[in-house]
């Protein structure tokens, strides 16, 4: 937590920056619902990426060249775990037949929820992380200090991996979404419209106020987001377990430009057939680094240095070997 209390200047630069970036997305450039073009979501894409990276350049001047490291770790770990949402963004908007000047508003709300979600799983797991240190004992002449939330976090981290490698694709656009935990709980606690009232959550029919389809969408991608938050989470916490400064700002802007991502790689994503192969190996990178940090140290520059290799290589891969339903 020292840099939360040696730094404050630096979380109110984060604030201030993704504050007013919101108000200028919201308020200004998209105040109009509209369908985003491919040129609106490079500028924004190109945007984010340039806000993420010049905040570390800020933490490598203030604090130093580690953090810096760590934080361009969790950074693009992130990044990469989030592409799974991308696919769960089509199904939604796919099965809920959102119009597309409507994509925008969904997703603007549905990180807003992530804000405060990821703040409360990453600020509860480092507490939780501080006061499950086992006695340190002596292990081959020297002094190991095991974690038990880190080690449970790396094994789950390990076999995700496994299960990630061999799982096969089920991102079917005709996936029925009907039965989603998130639709079920709208329906018990709202009526809900069978049309849309423009870009409003709820509407007023005959006297009765009842949701639309645009939240129900927007419940199911708030949902689907607590779920990939499971993997994502712990992920980052190998880089800096007890540092919420740099994994909460990672995390954040990095889903804050998931938005920009998928209206600009929406047409696309199925060109990257082997990125899945790259997650599933940057997931059991991260489980083993867990399970062995009390044992051996990896460097927060060898950690940057594979998660980039392996992304870039998957991403190459994908480009130059397209799978037969891709072409």
């Amino acid at each position: 937590m020292d840099h939360l209390i040696n730094h404050p200047g630096l979380l109110a630069v984060f604030g201030i920056v993704v504050f007013v970036m919101l108000l200028l997305d919201l308020g200004i450039f998209n105040r109009k619902s509209h369908e985003v073009s491919t040129k609106e979501a490079l500028i924004w894409t190109v945007v984010w990426i340039g806000l993420a990276m010049t905040f570390s350049g800020v933490i490598y001047y203030y604090i130093d060249f580690e953090n810096f490291a760590r934080f361009q770790s969790a950074y693009w770990i992130e990044k990469a775990l989030s592409v799974d949402n991308l696919f769960v963004f089509i199904l939604v908007f796919t099965f809920f037949k959102v119009p597309k000047e409507l994509h925008h508003r969904v997703l603007f709300w549905g990180i807003i929820g992530a804000l405060v979600f990821r703040a409360i799983f990453i600020f509860a797991g480092v507490e939780l992380i501080n006061h499950t240190y086992l006695p340190a004992f002596e292990l081959f002449g020297q002094q190991v200090e095991i974690n038990v939330v880190l080690t449970i976090f790396g094994a789950f981290l390990l076999v995700s991996g496994i299960k990630s490698w061999f799982a096969k694709d089920d991102h079917d656009a005709e996936q029925d979404l009907s039965k989603n935990f998130a639709v079920r709980m709208v329906h018990k606690f709202f009526k809900v419209s069978e049309e849309y009232d423009g870009e409003k959550f709820f509407t007023v029919k005959n006297g009765i106020k009842m949701a639309t389809p645009l939240f129900v969408a927007l419940m199911v991608i708030e949902f689907t987001d607590l779920v990939f938050a499971v993997d994502s989470i712990p992920a980052i916490f190998a880089i800096a377990p007890d540092d919420p400064f740099i994994l909460y700002t990672s995390n954040i802007f990095a889903i804050l430009g998931l938005r920009s991502l998928y209206f600009l790689l929406a047409n696309f994503m199925d060109k990257f057939s082997k990125l899945k192969y790259g997650l599933a190996i940057i997931l059991a990178f991260i489980g083993v680094k867990m399970i062995i940090s009390p044992f051996v140290h990896v460097d927060s520059m060898v950690s940057l240095a594979v998660i980039g290799s392996i992304l870039s290589l998957s991403v190459v891969l994908s480009l130059l070997f397209p799978s037969k339903t891709s072409v």
